[in-house]
Protein backbone atom coordinates (compact mmCIF):
# COMPACT_ATOMS: atom_id res chain seq x y z
CA UNK A 1 0.00 0.00 0.00
CA UNK A 2 0.91 3.29 -0.51
CA UNK A 3 1.58 5.90 2.35
CA UNK A 4 -1.12 8.07 2.07
CA UNK A 5 -3.56 4.92 2.10
CA UNK A 6 -2.28 4.36 5.14
CA UNK A 7 -3.14 7.47 6.20
CA UNK A 8 -6.69 7.32 4.92
CA UNK A 9 -7.52 4.25 6.40
CA UNK A 10 -5.74 5.39 9.66
CA UNK A 11 -7.85 8.88 9.53
CA UNK A 12 -11.15 6.95 8.24
CA UNK A 13 -10.98 4.28 11.14
CA UNK A 14 -10.11 6.43 14.30
CA UNK A 15 -12.98 9.55 13.12
CA UNK A 16 -15.30 6.45 13.18
CA UNK A 17 -14.10 5.18 16.42
CA UNK A 18 -13.80 8.57 18.01
CA UNK A 19 -17.89 9.51 16.73
CA UNK A 20 -18.85 5.72 18.02
CA UNK A 21 -16.70 5.71 21.20
CA UNK A 22 -15.73 9.07 22.51
CA UNK A 23 -18.89 11.02 20.56
CA UNK A 24 -16.46 13.11 19.77
CA UNK A 25 -14.63 14.41 16.23
CA UNK A 26 -10.56 14.04 16.52
CA UNK A 27 -8.84 16.70 17.82
CA UNK A 28 -6.00 18.28 16.06
CA UNK A 29 -3.17 15.84 18.04
CA UNK A 30 -5.14 12.88 17.76
CA UNK A 31 -5.77 13.29 13.90
CA UNK A 32 -1.99 14.41 13.74
CA UNK A 33 -0.78 11.29 15.27
CA UNK A 34 -3.09 8.73 13.49
CA UNK A 35 -2.05 9.57 10.10
CA UNK A 36 1.75 9.89 11.50
CA UNK A 37 1.65 6.14 13.20
CA UNK A 38 -0.19 5.18 9.74
CA UNK A 39 2.98 6.04 8.04
CA UNK A 40 5.43 5.60 10.75
CA UNK A 41 6.37 1.87 9.86
CA UNK A 42 7.53 2.52 6.16
CA UNK A 43 9.60 5.54 7.30
CA UNK A 44 11.88 3.36 9.43
CA UNK A 45 11.78 0.55 6.87
CA UNK A 46 12.01 1.72 3.76
CA UNK A 47 14.90 3.95 4.40
CA UNK A 48 16.43 1.60 6.34
CA UNK A 49 16.06 -1.04 3.37
CA UNK A 50 16.36 1.14 0.48
CA UNK A 51 19.14 3.67 1.42
CA UNK A 52 21.17 2.18 4.18
CA UNK A 53 21.02 -1.37 3.89
CA UNK A 54 20.26 -1.94 6.85
CA UNK A 55 17.92 -4.18 6.41
CA UNK A 56 17.20 -6.93 3.45
CA UNK A 57 13.63 -5.26 2.78
CA UNK A 58 11.72 -2.88 3.28
CA UNK A 59 9.42 -4.69 5.70
CA UNK A 60 11.49 -5.36 8.85
CA UNK A 61 11.26 -3.82 12.18
CA UNK A 62 8.57 -0.86 11.82
CA UNK A 63 6.13 -3.60 10.35
CA UNK A 64 7.00 -5.77 13.19
CA UNK A 65 4.17 -6.78 15.60
CA UNK A 66 6.97 -7.46 18.10
CA UNK A 67 7.67 -3.62 17.99
CA UNK A 68 4.65 -2.07 16.97
CA UNK A 69 2.98 -3.78 19.94
CA UNK A 70 5.25 -2.55 23.35
CA UNK A 71 5.54 0.48 21.13
CA UNK A 72 1.44 1.02 21.12
CA UNK A 73 1.35 -0.05 25.18
CA UNK A 74 4.85 2.21 26.03
CA UNK A 75 2.75 5.51 24.63
CA UNK A 76 -0.62 4.50 25.57
CA UNK A 77 0.86 4.13 29.18
CA UNK A 78 2.85 7.44 28.54
CA UNK A 79 -0.56 9.40 27.21
CA UNK A 80 -2.56 8.30 29.65
CA UNK A 81 -0.58 9.65 32.46
CA UNK A 82 -0.77 12.83 30.90
CA UNK A 83 -4.52 13.23 30.56
CA UNK A 84 -4.40 12.67 26.46
CA UNK A 85 -5.41 8.47 26.18
CA UNK A 86 -7.13 9.59 23.27
CA UNK A 87 -3.82 10.26 21.45
CA UNK A 88 -2.69 6.77 22.80
CA UNK A 89 -5.63 4.98 21.22
CA UNK A 90 -4.54 7.03 17.80
CA UNK A 91 -1.15 6.00 17.56
CA UNK A 92 -1.71 2.36 18.46
CA UNK A 93 -4.86 2.23 15.58
CA UNK A 94 -2.34 3.90 12.89
CA UNK A 95 0.56 2.24 13.65
CA UNK A 96 -0.77 -1.44 13.75
CA UNK A 97 -3.30 -0.84 11.05
CA UNK A 98 -0.16 -0.13 9.01
CA UNK A 99 1.18 -4.10 8.21
CA UNK A 100 -2.54 -5.09 8.55
CA UNK A 101 -3.27 -3.39 5.61
CA UNK A 102 0.04 -4.25 3.79
CA UNK A 103 -1.05 -8.07 4.21
CA UNK A 104 -4.22 -7.55 2.66
CA UNK A 105 -2.84 -5.47 -0.02
CA UNK A 106 -0.51 -8.89 -0.63
CA UNK A 107 -3.63 -10.70 -0.49
CA UNK A 108 -5.95 -9.13 -2.60
CA UNK A 109 -3.11 -8.38 -5.28
CA UNK A 110 -1.07 -11.84 -5.20
CA UNK A 111 -3.83 -14.48 -3.53
CA UNK A 112 -0.78 -15.08 -0.85
CA UNK A 113 -0.58 -14.19 2.58
CA UNK A 114 2.99 -12.94 3.94
CA UNK A 115 3.44 -13.10 7.54
CA UNK A 116 6.51 -12.54 6.97
CA UNK A 117 5.57 -8.97 6.95
CA UNK A 118 4.82 -8.67 10.53
CA UNK A 119 6.86 -11.34 11.86
CA UNK A 120 10.74 -9.49 11.93
CA UNK A 121 12.65 -11.04 13.61
CA UNK A 122 11.36 -14.43 13.72
CA UNK A 123 11.00 -14.64 10.11
CA UNK A 124 11.83 -12.01 7.32
CA UNK A 125 10.62 -11.00 3.54
CA UNK A 126 13.49 -11.95 1.31
CA UNK A 127 15.41 -9.67 -0.13
CA UNK A 128 13.37 -7.05 -2.50
CA UNK A 129 15.42 -3.76 -1.89
CA UNK A 130 15.90 -1.57 -5.03
CA UNK A 131 19.63 -0.93 -5.68
CA UNK A 132 19.59 2.33 -6.03
CA UNK A 133 18.49 4.59 -2.97
CA UNK A 134 15.41 5.77 -1.39
CA UNK A 135 14.15 8.83 -3.13
CA UNK A 136 14.85 7.44 -6.38
CA UNK A 137 13.11 3.77 -5.73
CA UNK A 138 10.16 5.90 -4.70
CA UNK A 139 10.30 7.66 -7.61
CA UNK A 140 10.56 4.86 -10.08
CA UNK A 141 7.90 2.93 -8.47
CA UNK A 142 5.84 6.17 -8.01
CA UNK A 143 6.02 6.67 -11.79
CA UNK A 144 4.72 3.44 -12.73
CA UNK A 145 1.92 3.86 -10.73
CA UNK A 146 1.03 7.31 -12.06
CA UNK A 147 1.44 6.05 -15.92
CA UNK A 148 -1.23 3.62 -15.18
CA UNK A 149 -3.45 5.67 -14.29
CA UNK A 150 -2.81 8.70 -17.05
CA UNK A 151 -2.95 5.68 -19.25
CA UNK A 152 -6.24 5.31 -18.23
CA UNK A 153 -5.09 1.54 -17.09
CA UNK A 154 -6.93 2.30 -13.41
CA UNK A 155 -7.98 -0.61 -11.65
CA UNK A 156 -10.89 -1.61 -9.00
CA UNK A 157 -8.37 -1.22 -6.60
CA UNK A 158 -7.42 1.94 -7.86
CA UNK A 159 -11.19 2.59 -7.75
CA UNK A 160 -12.13 1.97 -4.52
CA UNK A 161 -8.62 4.01 -3.46
CA UNK A 162 -10.04 7.26 -4.67
CA UNK A 163 -13.35 6.77 -3.59
CA UNK A 164 -11.79 6.32 0.21
CA UNK A 165 -9.93 9.42 -0.42
CA UNK A 166 -12.85 11.37 -1.03
CA UNK A 167 -14.90 9.84 1.86
CA UNK A 168 -12.06 10.51 4.08
CA UNK A 169 -11.72 14.58 3.28
CA UNK A 170 -15.61 14.85 3.34
CA UNK A 171 -15.14 12.85 6.76
CA UNK A 172 -12.35 15.44 7.70
CA UNK A 173 -14.25 18.11 6.73
CA UNK A 174 -17.35 17.04 8.92
CA UNK A 175 -15.20 16.41 11.69
CA UNK A 176 -14.00 20.15 11.85
CA UNK A 177 -10.71 20.28 9.88
CA UNK A 178 -8.40 18.79 12.39
CA UNK A 179 -5.34 19.80 12.84
CA UNK A 180 -5.30 22.53 9.93
CA UNK A 181 -8.19 24.13 12.69
CA UNK A 182 -5.52 24.18 15.14
CA UNK A 183 -2.91 25.56 13.62
CA UNK A 184 -5.01 28.67 12.02
CA UNK A 185 -6.14 29.25 15.73
CA UNK A 186 -2.42 28.64 17.18
CA UNK A 187 -1.81 31.85 14.22
CA UNK A 188 -4.41 33.71 15.15
CA UNK A 189 -3.24 33.71 18.91
CA UNK A 190 0.18 34.28 17.62
CA UNK A 191 -1.39 37.22 15.14
CA UNK A 192 -3.19 38.76 18.77
CA UNK A 193 -0.42 38.76 21.24
CA UNK A 194 2.01 40.79 18.63
CA UNK A 195 -0.58 43.27 18.12
CA UNK A 196 -1.04 43.21 22.04
CA UNK A 197 2.46 43.57 22.19
CA UNK A 198 2.63 46.41 19.95
CA UNK A 199 0.08 48.21 21.84
CA UNK A 200 1.65 48.24 24.88
CA UNK A 201 4.92 49.55 23.41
Amino acid sequence: MWPWEHAIVGYVVYSLLSHVVFRDSPGGLDAFTVVFASVLPDLIDKPLAWEFGVFDAGYALGHSLFFLVPLSIAVGTITHAAGRPRTGVALAIGSLLHPLGDLLYTYLSEGVVYLEIVLWPVATVPSSSPSQGFLESFAMLFGRYLQEILAGDVSTYVRLQFGLAAFAFLLWLYDGVPVLREFLSGCQRLVLVRNGSERDG
